[in-house]
């Protein structure tokens, strides 16, 4: 395939209502991808509601006002598709794959859920989902070795009042707090047709979609003022390393290393994401190479580094690796920052330069092989920078990138005074 990282063709309009439509024809396969993105996410939240946003990514499969609880799901999977939703800090995203001749199922099912899950929103159903993310909480975060590292990091790397200093996940104590007038009023707020992308990828036309989309959708009201979420783009440097030492149920000693970068989207990023490769991506990456084939105190299969892909922010790059059995934790952190450090005084070769490119090329295309990868790309790129164009633009900066660029930024922000390192140490067997 070619290096402009979107071959294929891509229309556009808006609705009406504001609802922005986005269609790559595409017809390879007899299947169509149906992406809605959501420009609402965690750092949307007002204080005393986080956890809002992903409640809302379960409440939207409980029923709406033509569709009984359950039945989304059912009538999709019956139809021989797939679905899902996900929820992040800056955006949440519903999304289906079905045969091309159940396109109008999808586009209807999407279309009743954003316009009419207030007036089917119960009391019960809401208890019911407050009590599913608890458990997913106890699941994900609290009952798994190393679960709430994220939890802690962001804290760490972001302070209160910012956006991005609690997780998707939320309080507990808000989602018990709040009552359902208090949920309804989210949705009508957030899930509107003018705060979302509708994106569809596949076997069908643009005018086809766009004709459907108005269908279904046209007929949704436009919300006249969505708040703006904080302004994230800004964060101070302390000056001094952010330090936090966890003693838990954990198998091994386990550090985190973070530190705040750019802006996904941003040149500053694309440098960071093929740093990020060089750094701790597989067997060849610097990390690797040190702590877990050279000097072995680090286990093979849990070390490396990766950029947490944040739009509205300075995101962060966080390495990590987990000890050998003998190898204490100090040892294991003073391992991860000095290949960190190592990153702007030792230059990246050509080769290794060459290998963090080709991986990123590798996943790239693997998620553009997919119209469900294709589609989720297309709308995140409408959502967070106003044209679905841009993702072809993502590839070729990364190929750009060279071991220069990667030096100064390892100079300029990977440094020891504003590093944050979270380390988890085993608890003492009695």
């Amino acid at each position: 395939m070619p290096d402009s990282g979107y071959p294929w063709p891509i229309e556009t309009t808006r609705l009406d209502n504001g609802l922005r439509v986005v269609v790559s024809e595409d017809r390879t396969a007899p299947a169509v991808a149906v992406n809605l993105w959501y420009d609402v996410g965690s750092r949307h939240e007002p204080t005393g509601q986080t956890g809002f946003a992903h409640l809302f990514e379960h409440l939207m499969f409980e029923g709406s006002l033509n569709v009984a609880k359950t039945e989304h799901m059912k009538l999709i999977q019956g139809s021989g598709g797939s679905l899902n939703a996900t929820t992040n800090p800056d955006r949440t995203n519903y999304f289906e794959t079905v045969p091309a001749e159940h396109l109008e199922l999808a586009l209807w099912l999407e279309a009743d859920r954003m316009g009419g899950l207030v007036p089917a929103l119960t009391q019960e159903t809401l208890d019911n989902q407050r009590d599913v993310v608890k458990n997913e909480r106890r699941q994900r975060y609290e009952n798994v070795p190393y679960g709430d590292a994220w939890l802690r990091l962001l804290p760490l790397l972001y302070p209160p009042g910012h956006p991005y200093h609690h997780a998707t996940i939320g309080s507990m104590a808000d989602l018990n707090a709040a009552d359902l007038a208090t949920f309804q009023t989210f949705h009508t707020t957030y899930y509107a047709p003018n705060n979302a992308v509708l994106t569809v990828v596949g076997d069908a036309s643009a005018a086809e979609v766009f004709a459907l989309a108005d269908k279904y959708f046209g007929a949704i009201p436009a919300r006249e003022e969505i708040p703006a979420a904080p302004d994230g783009r800004t964060v101070t440097a302390t000056g001094r390393a952010g330090v936090e030492t966890v003693t838990s149920d954990v198998p091994a000693p386990r550090v985190y290393v973070a530190h705040r970068t750019h802006p996904f989207g941003t040149p500053g990023y694309d440098v960071t994401t093929v740093l990020a490769a060089v750094l701790g991506s597989g067997r060849g990456s610097r990390l690797y190479q040190r702590l877990a084939d050279g000097e072995r105190i680090a286990q093979p299969d849990l070390v490396g580094a990766y950029g947490v892909d944040l739009a509205h922010a300075p995101a962060p790059l966080i390495a990590t690796a987990t000890a050998r059995p003998g190898v204490g934790a100090e040892r294991l952190a003073a391992g991860v920052a000095e290949v960190v450090d190592e990153l702007a005084t030792v230059p990246v070769t050509h080769a290794e330069l060459d290998r963090a490119k080709a991986l990123l090329s590798t996943a790239w295309w693997r998620q553009m092989s997919t119209v469900d990868g294709r589609a989720d790309t297309l709308g995140r790129y409408a959502t967070q920078f106003g044209d679905p164009a841009k993702a072809a633009e993502r590839l070729p900066a990364w190929l750009a990138v060279t071991a220069d660029q990667i030096a100064e930024q390892a100079a300029e922000l990977l440094g020891a005074d504003d590093r944050v390192t979270l380390t988890y140490l085993p608890e003492e067997t009695p």
